[in-house]
């Protein structure tokens, strides 16, 4: 049963067919050992819980840190008991296509040895899969690490990106160059000590300055391409997330607000905004490309028609991020200007603003 960030809870019961893998940057599990356990390895004891992976993966797992019992990191010959909590966070297995050097402009934010932060674009995909197989911010990654004179393998799923964002939203992203450090950084988004905040303009108006938003998520069943809200009740595969919003400017049919991630799931925020009544503004997959609120005139339709013409994808810009540096402890924060496209979008409406209020006087 999945009910954390990208992790699956097992049991000895558990049908390996219903677990249900997302297309993330890592695996993660977890499971509590069995009362009548003996005492065994735990990468034994983890090789014959988890379908389909391998003792070697476990024990590569082991060796960058990734295995932890009751919280505590631990090596692979350590012997389970009954009743302990392991988890577990496992790299994906080597692609099955090749990533080569494509020459495609990066707006690097911060690089050093370990990692690298890059304010990504609206409308790069992050890596290739699902038809988008060149033309990456991966691609574009080799390409940089190739002129640089530090050619990383970018098919390697032991570096590169530690999280991921959507192709159509804008904003920071961080990749790690060593195996060493995508452990410890993919550690830190595991144990929720990361700290990320997006803006986004959301349709509707708020009488309440802040709030907080707890619905677990899981696709929607009628159409994979989406996620909705379920009660783990419903759907026992939904994942717990927990999103907290705080108004930031106030528009007559808008608002553009700042969302702290407290989980990191697909779609999150859109889809917890949307649950709400708050769909993103120009986000066709979550009704945002409808007009919600506002005047019934062709004058006011043609005017949204406009903002959806400067910003023609959901406006959503990931502005800060905030990790500890894996090397040197470090306490890295970073934050990234908007989009050129979620800048007009946002002056657009704030001259709408203006003028509405002139008119008034």
């Amino acid at each position: 049963m999945q009910n954390d960030d990208n992790t699956v809870h097992i049991d000895d019961t558990q049908n390996p067919d219903t677990i249900e893998y997302q297309d993330e940057l890592f695996v993660r599990f977890e499971c509590v050992v069995d009362k009548g356990q003996t005492p065994v390895r735990v990468d034994k004891y983890l090789a014959e819980h988890i379908p389909g992976t391998s003792r070697s993966r476990i024990q590569a797992a082991a060796d960058q840190q990734q295995i932890l019992v009751n919280s505590r990191v631990v090596n692979s010959s350590y012997k389970v008991k009954p009743g302990e909590t392991i988890q577990v966070l496992l790299n994906h297995e080597p692609h099955d296509f090749t990533i080569h050097p494509e020459p495609i402009p990066l707006d690097i934010v911060y690089e050093d040895d370990d990692l690298l932060v890059v304010n990504k674009p609206a409308g790069l995909v992050v890596h290739p899969g699902h038809g988008n197989y060149e033309h990456t911010l991966l691609h574009g990654l080799a390409y940089h690490f190739q002129q640089s004179g530090n050619p990383l393998d970018m098919n390697n799923p032991d570096i590169g990106l530690v999280h991921r964002i959507d192709k159509d939203t804008s904003g920071l992203l961080l990749i790690a160059k060593t195996p060493e450090a995508k452990a410890k950084l993919g550690l830190q988004f595991f144990h929720h000590t990361t700290e990320r905040t997006y803006n986004a303009l959301v349709w509707g108006t708020f009488d309440e300055d802040e709030g907080t938003i707890d619905g677990a998520l899981a696709r929607d069943n009628r159409d994979r391409t989406i996620y909705r809200v379920y009660s783990l009740e419903d759907n026992p595969l939904a994942k717990t997330a927990i999103t907290h919003y705080r108004v930031l400017e106030r528009y007559p049919y808008v608002t553009l607000v700042e969302c702290r991630l407290e989980t990191g799931r697909t779609h999150q925020i859109r889809v917890h905004m949307a649950h709400i009544g708050h769909p993103l503004f120009a986000d066709e997959k979550y009704g945002g490309t409808i007009i919600r609120k506002g005047l019934r005139t062709q004058k006011y339709a043609q005017y949204i028609q406009n903002c959806f013409a400067l910003c023609p994808r959901q406006v959503l810009h990931a502005k800060t991020l905030g990790f500890v540096h894996p090397r040197t402890g470090e306490h890295m924060h970073f934050d990234s200007p908007w989009a050129p496209d979620f800048a007009a979008v946002i002056n657009k409406w704030r001259n709408y603003q203006m003028n509405t209020l002139n008119s008034d006087n």
